[in-house]
């Protein structure tokens, strides 16, 4: 295969897990459980899923920046025909920032208060050696200015405190941009923003894509998000893929009980009628159940569901799920 028509990120098989001790007993808990996606060149990829099913793990974990005591135990990530999980750490700071940018969740924690949002800019293109001085700052400018901030020269002169949490985000996307990466992981950067700002920012990556040729993993518990943006979704429940696909096929056929539950319980899914709510709630990790993770929750349970753990099944040649309801074996 040409490198250019391999994935740009391929995961295989990712295992990140949790070690600690409770009640003296020691207890392990695997956020990421054998995950496996790609994203190709140009792509947006859309993860999705309810708080707690690994998805911000999961991508923490892609760059090496899962928090202690997380441990990547298994798998591969390559990224542009490098495993990333094999690089030193001083080759791995090479890639992080200069060819993947991240958009963290939570722009107040992710930017650091005592410094003005133009000097954390510059301090992106300085450390991959793309910027200094004047050069940085008026390169930060353009940057604050292409993510559509009003009066970026005065903006760039502003600390985070000063700034809405609107601008805030676009300022973080502007930071995972400034050194032109090829990926883009945004966790949930449409999260705590009202309804008007949040189609601003998704049109601003949709912008960022099209002007960069940036590929995006994006990571949210909204499919609406996902419905606007992505390619293809991969939805992750429990630590586990458990339905992949284009964007079409998920939304208008979904093969998994747990996708059907998302799609059941946003509004307008059913005029007229009360929202439906996926009964019961995420398992403790530590504690799964020994078959479908989804089991105890699922409509559809039947013996299998309760004694081993679905494969992934392909129900057409690009949409896969983990079910046996569609022949999953052990």
């Amino acid at each position: 295969m040409d490198d250019t028509d391999a994935p740009l990120l391929d995961v295989r098989d990712l295992t990140t897990e949790f070690a600690h001790e409770r009640r003296g007993q020691r207890r392990v808990v695997r956020a990421s459980d054998g995950v496996s996606f790609q994203v190709g060149r140009g792509e947006i990829l859309g993860l999705v899923g309810e708080s707690g099913s690994g998805k911000s793990v999961t991508a923490l974990s892609i760059i090496r920046l899962a928090p202690p005591p997380a441990r990547v135990t298994s798998g591969a990530v390559r990224f542009e025909g490098r495993d990333l999980l094999a690089l030193d750490e001083q080759e791995l700071r090479r890639v992080r920032g200069a060819r993947i940018g991240f958009v963290f969740q939570e722009p107040m924690r992710a930017l650091n208060p005592v410094f003005t949002v133009g000097d954390q800019i510059a301090e992106a293109l300085e450390a991959h050696g793309l910027a200094t001085g004047r050069a940085a700052r008026a390169r930060t400018v353009e940057l604050l200015d292409s993510v559509r901030i009003a009066d970026p020269e005065r903006c760039a002169s502003d600390y985070p405190h000063q700034l809405s949490g609107g601008m805030r985000q676009r300022v973080l996307i502007a930071a995972a941009i400034a050194c032109e990466p090829s990926l883009l992981i945004a966790d949930e950067p449409t999260a705590a923003l009202d309804v008007t700002i949040q189609a601003g920012i998704l049109d601003l990556l949709s912008a960022m894509r099209q002007r960069y040729g940036l590929s995006l993993l994006l990571i949210t518990h909204d499919l609406g998000v996902v419905a606007r943006l992505a390619d293809r979704i991969a939805v992750m429940y429990a630590g586990r893929i458990v339905e992949v696909g284009t964007t079409r096929d998920v939304l208008t056929s979904p093969r998994h009980p747990y996708t059907k539950g998302l799609l059941a319980s946003l509004p307008g899914s059913a005029p007229g009628c009360r929202l439906r709510a996926i009964p019961g709630v995420v398992p403790d990790l530590a504690v799964l159940p020994p078959g479908c993770a989804f089991a105890p929750r699922c409509p559809d349970r039947f013996s299998p569901c309760d004694e081993r753990r679905p494969d992934a099944v392909a129900v057409s040649p690009d949409h896969a799920a983990r079910c046996f309801l569609h022949g999953g074996a052990a």
